[in-house]
């Protein structure tokens, strides 16, 4: 059983309009995949995190790993994550890391489908459902809190029973205010999330966490710089909101380092990004160690297989059309919301497959 082949493809399309969280802005949506072929005759799907910008730095990467794989047992998950691992000159953390992941992703994909199975019960099979919350709350140009509140409203009608709005972006005051506007939209059975995209220093984040603790924030994510595990550590012993982070950390050696620290009750490893499925696993495992939950930051799609194959487990972030104008158009076995719980698809693998004729046009590579 060997690897034959390792293709490249990236899609990238435009939002009807610029979308801000605490620090950046977003004019576009990718989607990196990353495909192993194999003498089986099935191919492992896997999904990395990319860079802004940054099409041909990740295809040629993926090229530099090609070399490696090829000719090797594609089961050899573990084997191979060590082959790639140099941290020398790859990996520890970065774009590399995150290729990495990619092909980790689709190393399980193929395992599933030899298997038969759904991806989380080849893991271990913990549950068939997990709780959801809508990710969104962005702020755009003429978007002021009338337009927050609609959008919360859509967001009720899809079935949501928790959602995430950003902060950072503006005063503390005037975001107290939009959490203020959630909360009076949403009533008091839906739970909220705030997220600051790293946007504040530590004496920020106190405030603004003292000022909104009364709307009955579920967490408040990333307040701080990802390496602020000093930081995370007061800010978690001064405020009664648990905090949430771990986005933009790499590998079980970063996640050793949170935990540790006691800098958040809420871990989000994203697979895409930390390492793949073998790392993320690990994680949570961990942190299950310490009687913390796993709510994992970014696609959907892969994470709810991951969820569900853990007992620790927590929650979904679910993207919908406010956050991709080709939410629903894209997979074949695509994820549907439901009184605020999700299942993944009962098909072998990840269930990552694309629509590609609705597709085609946006593929930059």
């Amino acid at each position: 059983m060997k690897i034959t082949g390792v293709e490249t493809k990236i899609y990238k399309w435009n939002l009807p309009q610029p979308i801000t969280n605490g620090l950046h802005t977003y004019s576009t949506v990718s989607l990196n995949i990353i495909e192993i072929h194999t003498d089986e005759g099935i191919t492992g799907i896997g999904l990395t995190g990319g860079v802004k910008d940054g099409e041909k730095i990740v295809k040629e990467i993926i090229e530099y790993f090609k070399t490696k794989l090829i000719g090797l047992n594609p089961q050899d998950n573990e084997m191979i994550w060590e082959l790639l691992w140099e941290p020398k000159i790859i990996g520890r953390r970065g774009i590399t890391t995150r290729i990495i992941g990619g092909i980790d992703l689709a190393l399980l994909d193929f395992k599933a489908k030899l298997a038969g199975m759904p991806a989380h019960k080849l893991l271990g099979g913990y549950t068939e459902n997990v709780r959801a919350y809508i990710a969104g709350g962005y702020y755009e140009d003429d978007k002021g809190l009338k337009e927050l509140g609609m959008e919360m409203e859509e967001n009720l009608k899809l079935g949501a029973t928790a959602v995430k709005m950003k902060i950072g972006g503006i005063s503390i005051n005037e975001d107290v205010e939009r959490v203020k506007t959630v909360r009076e939209t949403v009533g008091d059975k839906i739970d909220i999330m705030v997220d600051a995209n790293c946007a504040y220093n530590l004496n920020q984040a106190i405030k603004i966490a003292d000022k909104i603790e009364k709307y009955d924030i579920f967490w408040f994510e990333e307040p701080l710089l990802p390496d602020d595990y000093d930081g995370y550590k007061i800010l978690s012993s001064k405020s009664s909101i648990p905090i949430a982070t771990g986005e933009n950390e790499y590998t079980k050696f970063g996640f050793k380092e949170l935990i540790e620290k006691h800098g958040a009750t809420i871990i989000q490893p994203d697979a895409l990004i930390m390492g793949g499925a073998t790392e993320f696993m690990k994680v949570a495992s961990f942190a299950e160690t310490h009687h913390l939950e796993i709510a994992p930051h970014g696609n959907q799609n892969v994470h709810i297989q991951l969820l569900c194959a853990i007992p620790n487990g927590l929650i979904l972030e679910y993207y919908v059309g406010t956050t991709d104008p080709l939410w629903g158009q894209i997979y074949q076995n695509d994820l549907k919301l439901k009184n605020g719980m999700v299942s993944p698809p009962d098909v072998p693998g990840l269930g990552l497959e694309i629509k590609e004729k609705n597709l085609e046009k946006y593929r930059v590579i």
